[in-house]
């Protein structure tokens, strides 16, 4: 336990502790003197991570020679609050304190006071009664240290906080009290340092500066209809797909003393590819003359050629440049159906500006259901600006970037093919995904409203038929924990 080897007083006395690193030069002993009066003892320098204490108008410092061994009056800053050495502090204010090493509790008395706190126990016992501490009592350097307010609560002496000095006042009556004595008594004037500071106590005791909120991480997950999105690709010249949702959450934590977040994005288009004839009702044709495509919906090949411009069910295949060079035909009809194209993203940030923007690298992963296309992947990097669940209202978005997604694409097996038929290709493109939106809490259930638009972008490069714009605004629902 830490303490100050100092004879007891039965008078008042002022505590300070500075709030926000070390006291200004001013303070320190060894300042300017009052004319004629003794020079200040030398009380050392404070020990590296504690503040000073100013204790009945003398500097303390961690001077071993003039200390009891481990006994150093010094205070700290922990989550916005002024902790102070338990035993040091109590003994200075006549009490007698006790440890029980098997509980980690100490016991302070003194006429008319009983206090017990525990280590980790964020909460001071009073004379029986449980009051919560802001920050539990904790071990510094073997001392156990206390927020300052317990000696305000438990031992009759009144805090007040002084903002534009940045300091702390605890005026000690010398015995516990319930209520404000009838007088303010002046605060004597310090010999040296800084201007004397003269500060009414309060009414009744109040706490050490107002705690810093402990940061908020959030955990969410929504899920939202996609409202007729709009398709542009090789098989849809905008068509309007139904049937269409996506999902998206995310996790924030702490590592490596910094703020984390990890975030998944699922996204699920449905629509039409329009044609004027149907798998199986068209007759293939021979070169050169029309009939069915060498293309149907199930990437298998036929004979013939696309047999018209203006029928939307002509498409250009992927590889066509390939297919081109060996036979011409660089389109082929596929006859109508739905397609399906799905895929997720997984994305690991570390923030960097705030409310809640995230920079950091993801992985995609896209699939089709039609033409024979292969499942897409690739790395990218991007920005996420997550929800602030914690306001009624707040905005969200992100773009992400991926410079390949890529798979092997195998072209149907026919003789129409040649040396093409049954042989793979890669195929890929650069890919966007973005978001923008807002997010509206329904009071405190933890349910939020969620709005905005989604989109994709592909550029086509090896072997892909052409670029993909699908996009859509959306509204849904979500919860955070």
């Amino acid at each position: 336990m830490i303490g100050w080897d100092v004879p007891r007083r039965l008078s008042y006395g002022i505590v300070l502790a500075v709030t926000a690193g070390v006291l200004t030069a001013s303070a320190v002993p060894g300042s300017a003197q009052t004319p004629g009066a003794p020079a200040a003892a030398d009380l050392g320098r404070p020990p590296s991570g504690e503040i000073p204490i100013i204790f009945d108008d003398r500097h303390v410092y961690a001077k071993p020679d003039t200390l009891r061994a481990n006994r150093v009056l010094a205070a700290l800053v922990r989550g916005g609050v002024v902790l102070v050495p338990l035993r040091s502090m109590f003994e200075q204010m006549g009490a007698t304190v006790s440890w029980d090493e098997a509980t980690h509790t100490a016991d302070v008395s003194k006429l008319g006071a009983d206090v017990k706190v525990t280590l980790g126990k964020p909460v001071v016992v009073v004379n029986g009664e449980e009051r919560p501490l802001d920050v539990p009592p904790m071990m510094y350097r073997g001392a156990v240290v206390v927020p300052v307010r317990v000696i305000s609560e438990a031992m009759g002496a009144y805090v007040q906080w002084v903002p534009d000095r940045r300091v702390v006042v605890v005026r000690f009556l010398g015995t516990p009290v319930t209520t404000p004595p009838p007088s303010p008594l002046p605060a004597p004037t310090p010999p040296s340092g800084p201007p004397p500071l003269t500060a009414t106590p309060p009414p009744t005791p109040t706490p050490s500066p107002t705690p810093v909120a402990k940061r908020q991480y959030e955990t969410f997950i929504a899920g939202d209809y996609l409202i007729s999105p709009r398709i542009y690709n090789e098989i849809s010249p905008g068509n309007t797909g139904t049937g269409t949702f996506a999902a998206w959450g995310a996790v924030e934590f702490p590592a490596l003393g910094l703020p984390w977040m990890l975030e998944a994005d699922y996204r699920e288009f449905r629509y039409a590819h329009n044609a004027q004839q149907t798998v199986g009702t068209c007759a293939p044709g021979s070169a050169g003359s029309a009939g069915c495509g060498t293309v149907v919906g199930n990437a298998v090949y036929q004979t013939g050629i696309c047999p018209s411009t203006t029928d939307p069910g002509c498409v250009t295949v992927a590889g066509y440049q390939k297919v081109i060079a060996f036979n011409g035909l660089g389109q082929a009809y596929v006859p109508a159906f739905t397609a399906r194209e799905r895929d997720v993203d997984a994305r690991l940030g570390v923030k960097v500006f705030d409310p809640r923007v995230y920079l950091g690298a993801g992985y995609l992963s896209k699939s089709y259901d039609y033409l024979g296309y292969p499942r897409l992947s690739g790395a990218g990097f991007g920005v996420s600006k997550l929800p602030d669940l914690d306001q009624p209202f707040s905005l969200t978005g992100g773009v992400w970037y991926y410079p390949r997604i890529s798979g092997n694409y195998t072209f149907p097996t026919s003789t129409l093919l040649g040396p093409l038929s049954g042989t793979s290709v890669p195929l890929a493109y650069s890919y966007w995904k973005y978001r923008a939106g807002a997010t509206v809490n329904l009071g405190k259930s933890g349910v939020f409203i969620d709005l905005g638009f989604d989109g994709e972008r592909a550029t086509p490069r090896d072997n892909a038929p052409s670029g993909t714009v699908l996009n859509a605004p959306y509204a849904g629902l979500g919860i955070h924990f």
